[in-house]
């Protein structure tokens, strides 16, 4: 008869705590976990500090005035995996957020805190050289906190109860600079600030934004600056298209999900607002909220690609701490995952008719756009192609019907009747290449006759100008290559033609426009420069 024996197995400190360094936070998400711990605790305010002393060497503290913590609270929020909150609605869940989000960017974590203004403050640290060298899981407790981090909680709590999170021995928040204090590693601190106020203004809109009641009213400064809230769907602005509730088997929780579509920039009541919008491809998608907190933003979830033709649609998706299990929340609170009926019904139910009237208003707007940037980029190439045409030669065409659009072509294989798209010049001098938008059957290209020139009409509808010709617009010679070739296509067909190869003409007309169809599939969606400016 076997039997079986169980083995306590305690992990080695230091491989561990170093392991626990890698689990997948870049800077923001880790502050977010510390401000999650302050808005757990009741905190009405939250400053951040990220400073850099004369040697290069980076600090960052977070203080709040929340419930703070006595010296056995200390010890329980240090320790890794602690035994579960009481409020389960908590925007911290596993007990893991504070140590490992800091030791990723640190390798000493101190938490100062005090339960109030009359208790004296606690610190307790985890010093990563500490715990390797010693090879034991020795917390540091002291009653002599850090000054500046004392300083940094009186200020901001006014001698009420409150906590501070300190980062000292940063060493992953830079790389390396051959002058760490020098200019270049001042700009890229500065650059990461700027990156962590964006976030926090995304993440916790609900919670700073003072008119929305579905969270209660937090106030987050860095470095001194208080954070405005950013609204991704822009209410009062933005059209609520679709919005179901939906309650999800055997839990008898709910989530919400709501679909919105944005004006187009040249909808919006004045530039600033179109910026603060952040119009670009890339913030399209999905946003998913846990207990009003944004946990993964501008994404589709694998159900989509990103194009721009979806620009104006995102997607909210709010749950709350019921459905954690359901929805697999991870570690970081960043992301979550959806079971294969949910992932299709959002996919294939709900956002089906919003995606098709989003991409139906942004192309509406689109093809404006690029029939008003068409008008003049054909310029040069008019000029350039009037002064070679009689050098070219070619056909003689002759208009005999201009209502009919019949005309007579004499080329070297006689004279033949045929029909071509007549047409006028829509500004002057534009009788060689003309953009249009009714180019016949959809093709990219047709031979016409404009101000009695030989011309050819390129259509601006085709995905091929979209992709190939719009962000080339700027590039005179590229662009008067292209239209040049096009144009001689055309008067090259019309010395050739004969009563037995007209269709034939055609046909191949229509095969280069179904192959050059094809072959723009891959080509990436041009951007506006409004766009590439937001991304």
């Amino acid at each position: 008869m076997s039997v079986m024996e169980s083995i306590e197995s305690i992990p080695n400190p230091g491989r561990t705590i170093e392991g626990l360094r890698d689990t997948g936070y870049n800077f923001e998400t880790a502050v977010a976990d510390l401000v999650d711990n302050s808005i757990s605790a009741g905190a009405k305010k939250v400053s951040v500090q990220v400073e850099q002393d004369f040697r290069g060497n980076v600090q960052l503290s977070v203080a709040d005035d929340g419930c703070g913590m006595d010296r056995d609270g200390l010890v329980h929020a240090m320790q890794y995996g602690p035994p579960k909150r009481p409020d389960p609605a908590s925007l911290g869940k596993f007990g893991l957020g504070l140590k490992t989000a800091s030791t990723a960017f640190c390798r000493r974590l101190s938490l100062i805190s005090r339960p109030s203004g009359h208790a004296p403050a606690v610190m307790a640290t985890w010093d990563l050289d500490h715990v390797v060298n010693s090879e034991q899981w020795l917390l540091q407790l002291s009653d002599d906190p850090d000054e500046e981090a004392l300083k940094h909680l009186d200020e901001l709590a006014q001698g009420s109860s409150g906590t501070v999170v300190l980062w000292n021995k940063v060493d992953r928040l830079l790389r390396d600079y051959q002058e760490p204090a020098g200019s270049h590693a001042r700009n890229a601190l500065a650059k990461r600030c700027r990156e962590l106020r964006k976030h926090i203004a995304k993440t916790y809109q609900r919670f700073l934004d003072k008119s929305d009641d579905r969270a209660r009213h937090v106030e987050v400064r860095v470095n001194g600056d208080p954070v405005d809230p950013w609204d991704p769907f822009q209410k009062g602005l933005s059209e609520l298209v679709a919005q179901e509730s939906v309650e999800v088997e055997g839990t008898g929780a709910r989530f919400c999900v709501r679909a919105y579509i944005l004006p187009r920039r040249e909808e919006f009541p004045d530039d600033k607002l179109a910026k603060e919008a952040q119009l670009s491809s890339d913030m399209q998608g999905l946003y998913i909220y846990r207990e009003e907190r944004l946990i993964h933003a501008a994404d589709w979830l694998r159900m989509f690609q990103k194009e721009p033709h979806s620009t104006l649609l995102r997607i909210e998706f709010s749950f709350d701490h019921k459905l954690d299990d359901a929805f697999h929340l991870d570690i970081k609170k960043s992301q979550i995952i959806l079971s294969d009926d949910l992932w299709n019904w959002l996919k294939d139910r709900f956002l089906t008719a919003p995606r098709r009237e989003a991409i139906r208003r942004y192309r509406q707007g689109r093809r404006k756009d690029i029939t008003d940037k068409a008008k003049n980029a054909h310029e040069a190439s008019n000029n350039s192609i009037r002064n070679k045409e009689a050098e070219v030669g070619g056909a003689e065409v002759n208009i005999s019907n201009p209502n009919a659009g019949e005309v007579t072509v004499k080329n070297q294989h006689g004279l033949f009747k045929m029909k071509l798209k007549i047409s006028s010049a829509a500004r002057p001098g534009e009788a060689f290449v003309q953009p249009a938008e009714d180019v016949e059957d959809g093709l990219l290209f047709e031979p016409a006759i404009i101000e009695q020139h030989k011309a050819v009409r390129i259509n601006t509808q085709h995905p091929y100008y979209h992709k190939v010709y719009v962000p080339n617009h700027s590039s005179s010679v590229t662009v008067q290559g292209m239209d040049s070739l096009l144009w001689a296509l055309c008067v090259a067909e019309l010395s050739a033609t004969t009563d037995g190869t007209e269709e034939a003409f055609k046909d191949l007309r229509y095969e280069v426009t179904r192959i050059l169809r094809k072959l723009v599939e891959s080509l990436p969606e041009p951007e506006s420069v409004e766009d590439a400016d937001v991304a």
